[in-house]
């Protein structure tokens, strides 16, 4: 088959298309013919050697695809050939084919093209086992997303809104907010040009917010802390800006705060599966009844993964963007 190949750490001009062996399936997988991938920013971490995949993963990129079931494992019984499904992946996406554990499958939502199911695995099973598994954030209550025009960022403005809370958003344009308004986003702000903290107080009358769903990590810390509400629950899911920080306890004692942070990337397959069922139970109906759209910005073929890591590289984009082999 052809998959992209990192052919040694770097830009994205590193990234070549080549001939690789076919993957080999498990009994409790399933082997997809990939319609789709679409980039994460882990993506662009991993091209730079930053970001190994688990070990025992595909060695290739791509956290998430679309496409046909073309073998099951004799352990599988949910799945059959020909069936068309998007999967969350530890790797692999970047290539024809790719095996993928079964509980890790879901099934394309009616109303979904095949090609763009490839944009809802990894947001969606990111923003449900993070904000809502693990902080808890239920109707009524109010969500900070930074990034809100990012794949992961216009999927939880939409999900959060399906769900009753309240949605401020940072971006960095007037461009990138005006998008997260449009799928829903209550109160945006520019961090170009705002301080967020000020913005947040003023907006919740001094309280702050409930949850904080942050991939910044370090420069917004502190002001992460500051936003908060008594009760608040910030989660961290990057560390774009840098990973250490200072921690003033007294904030959080104070505040009754809880601060969270998860990957998904290194989950155990078995904890991989609880999150994608309640993702199928809980998010999956919201897609069906149009509450929560696609949102992609371009379309690539695989033979131009450089352009495409260019692009994410920029921030200019808003959504997800596809490879399609």
């Amino acid at each position: 088959m052809k998959a992209v190949v990192v052919t040694t750490p770097g830009g994205p001009e590193v990234l070549r298309v080549q001939e690789v062996e076919d993957p080999e399936i498990k009994d409790d997988e399933v082997l997809i013919k990939v319609e789709a991938t679409a980039l994460n920013r882990a993506d662009t971490f991993q091209r730079k050697g930053l970001y190994p995949p688990p070990p025992g993963s595909s060695q290739y990129l791509g956290l998430e695809c679309s496409g046909t079931i073309e073998a099951v494992g004799k352990h599988v019984s949910r799945w059959k050939v020909g069936d068309q499904v998007c999967a969350l992946l530890s790797g692999g996406g970047y290539a024809e084919k790719v095996a993928v554990p079964a509980g890790q499958v879901l099934p394309v939502p009616p109303g979904i093209s095949l090609k763009d199911a490839a944009s809802f695995p990894e947001v969606a099973c990111t923003v449900w086992s993070t904000i809502f598994m693990m902080s808890r954030l239920s109707s009524g209550e109010t969500l900070l997303v930074h990034g809100g025009s990012s794949g992961i960022g216009t999927f939880a403005i939409q999900i959060a809104k399906y769900r009753g809370v309240r949605v401020f958003v940072t971006a960095g344009s007037e461009e990138k907010l005006a998008a997260c308004k449009e799928l829903g986003a209550d109160v945006g702000i520019n961090y170009k040009t705002e301080d967020f903290v000020t913005r947040v107080k003023e907006e919740t009358g001094g309280k702050g917010v409930d949850v904080i769903l942050d991939s910044i990590g370090q420069a917004y810390f502190k002001c992460n802390l500051d936003s908060l509400a008594f009760d608040g629950r910030l989660f961290v899911i990057g560390t774009l800006s840098g990973a250490v920080s200072e921690i003033d306890l007294r904030v959080v004692l104070s505040k009754r705060l809880t601060i969270q942070a998860a990957g998904l990337r290194y989950r155990s397959p078995e904890n991989k599966a609880v999150i994608v069922r309640e993702v199928e139970e809980n998010v999956w109906p919201a897609i069906v009844a149009g509450k929560v759209k696609t949102v992609v910005y371009k379309r690539f073929p695989l033979s131009e993964a450089a352009e495409a890591h260019q692009l994410m590289e920029t921030s200019q984009h808003i959504g997800k963007i596809l490879l399609f082999p």
